[in-house]
C-alpha cells in the first residue's frame, strides 16, 4: 500500500502545474517514482544510463557495483521509450538526447512527495490519530462517569495525557515524515519496509 501525499500546489489554474490525478498517474508506476527520487536526490541533471544503473540497483535489490549489464540495459530502454517520455510530457523532467541526460524542472524540484509504504501489519498514520482520539475520548467519558479506575483521574490529568500523546505522537510522525520523501534518503522510501 502506497498512500502519497504531495505538497505543491496541484490546481490547473495556471499553466503548466499538474492537477492531483496527473501526479498520481506519473506516481502510479515504481519505476518512474524511482526516477523522481534519483533526481530529486542529486538536484542536477544524471546520465540516462546512470540513472538506469540506480534504478536497476533498487529494482533488484542490490548495490550498485552489482547491477548486471543485460538487466541495466533493459531498464535503460523503458525510461528512454516510456518513461522519460512521459515525464517529459507532464513537464518534470527534461531530456537532452545530445547528451544523453535528463534534468529536473523546476516544478519537479517544487514538488514534495510523501510515500507512505506500509506493511500488512502496519496501519497508516491518519487511522492511528482516529484511533488515539478515540481512547482519549473513551478516557475522557469513563473519568467524567466516574468509572471504577478512571474516576480517581481527574479531566485535567486526561487533557495532559492526550496533549502528551498527540505531541509525541506528532513528534515521531514528522521524522519518519521527512525519511518517506522522494529524494531524502539513499535509497527510495517504499524500499525501507
Amino acid at each position: 500500500m502506497l498512500p502519497i501525499t504531495t505538497t505543491a500546489n496541484t490546481s490547473n489554474s495556471n499553466k503548466g502545474e499538474l492537477s492531483d490525478d496527473e501526479i498520481y498517474d506519473v506516481l502510479s508506476n515504481r519505476r518512474r517514482r524511482f526516477v523522481i527520487h534519483a533526481l530529486k536526490r542529486r538536484e542536477g541533471p544524471v546520465e540516462i544510463s546512470e540513472l538506469s544503473a540506480y534504478i536497476t540497483a533498487w529494482e533488484i535489490g542490490v548495490d550498485l557495483e552489482e547491477v548486471d549489464y543485460e538487466k541495466q540495459r533493459s531498464v535503460y530502454s523503458t525510461l528512454q521509450r516510456t518513461h522519460l517520455p512521459n515525464l517529459e510530457k507532464k513537464n518534470i523532467v527534461t531530456i537532452d538526447k545530445e547528451e544523453n541526460m535528463v534534468r529536473p524542472t523546476p516544478q519537479l524540484e517544487s514538488l514534495d512527495i510523501y510515500i507512505e509504504a506500509l506493511s500488512s501489519k502496519e496501519i497508516p498514520w491518519s487511522l492511528y490519530y482516529v484511533g488515539l482520539a478515540g481512547v482519549a475520548i473513551t478516557l475522557l467519558l469513563a473519568v467524567a462517569v466516574e468509572a471504577p479506575i478512571f474516576g480517581a483521574l481527574e479531566p485535567l490529568e486526561v487533557g495532559i495525557f492526550t496533549v502528551t500523546a498527540f505531541g509525541m505522537s506528532s513528534v515521531v510522525h514528522h521524522i519518519v515524515g521527512r525519511r518517506t520523501r522522494l529524494g531524502n534518503t539513499e535509497k527510495p522510501p517504499e524500499l525501507y519496509k
